[in-house]
């Protein structure tokens, strides 16, 4: 009972309000001034673990409550789900279902495709398989690179993916920040040139969540959604250390054998 009253809390926490302060633009790096190190996102790891369910069961709850209005998971059922995930079935039918779904169903979206691309320009993708098509990784980086660029029209600009259609669903938790370029010289054909390049972000305004849990947060929703790209990747794991040990001891049994056969021959 305790599990189940802990685990019920955590999926009662409703989606935090977004921020309502007005993004600032992206502002170049001040000439002269001591500036941070140049932050390289590329290197971030998602460094995600599907083996802990705790942190699975988070990242359900965040999925629940930040992307399933625009995002499907069309081959996961929400049975396999809690069976996975040791979510009860009275947490699941009151938290987790979406009205009129039963816990057999697949898990949809309920924003309907025209309003997406009426709204955003194009379909949300579903998300079942993006961890295995993408990486957790990718995943990672993506979820913490959104800035503030208030000439788009969702106001919103991210690194990974440039020009995404996606706004920055989870400024409310990670705060708003402005992406800061350096201007770095070179030379092109004989002629000096000049690239800006991405040098740090600067919080424009705090979320509600510092960067520690912001970062826990992101961590725990790519732990799910690549538990969701292969549901059976922790057993498939596990079978396969016995059968490879299996074939081991088989192939010295083969091995020991054929120098039986053999031994007169020879």
């Amino acid at each position: 009972m305790a599990k189940i009253a802990s685990f019920v809390l955590i999926l009662l926490g409703a989606p935090l309000a977004l921020a309502a302060s007005e993004p600032a633009a992206t502002q170049p790096a001040a000439a002269g001034a001591e500036q941070p190190a140049p932050v390289r996102w590329e290197t971030w790891h998602a460094g995600n673990a599907v083996t802990d369910t705790a942190s699975l069961q988070r990242g359900a709850r965040n999925f629940m409550n930040y992307c399933i209005g625009c995002h499907s998971l069309k081959y996961m059922r929400y049975q396999r789900m809690a069976d996975d995930l040791q979510i009860p079935t009275s947490v699941l039918d009151a938290n987790l279902v979406a009205p009129g779904s039963s816990n057999l169903d697949y898990i949809e979206t309920s924003m309907p495709d025209a309003d997406m691309v009426n709204w955003f320009g194009k379909s949300a993708p579903d998300l079942s398989l993006i961890a295995r098509s993408r990486s957790a990784d990718y995943l990672y980086r993506f979820m913490k690179t959104f800035y503030s660029a208030p000439s788009r029209g969702t106001r919103s600009e991210n690194l990974a993916y440039p020009s995404t259609a996606m706004p920055a669903v989870l400024s409310d938790l990670e705060g708003v920040k402005a992406a800061v370029y350096r201007e770095v010289k070179g030379s092109s054909a004989g002629a000096a040139t000049t690239e800006s390049v991405f040098d740090h972000f600067e919080t424009i305004s705090p979320g509600n969540l510092t960067p520690e849990q912001f970062d826990g947060f992101v961590r725990d929703t790519v732990n799910f959604l690549d538990y969701v790209g292969d549901p059976a990747q922790v057993e498939r794991r596990s079978i396969g250390l016995w059968v490879v040990l299996f074939l081991l001891l088989l192939s010295a049994l083969a091995l020991m054998l054929k120098k039986e056969y053999w031994k007169d021959v020879h």
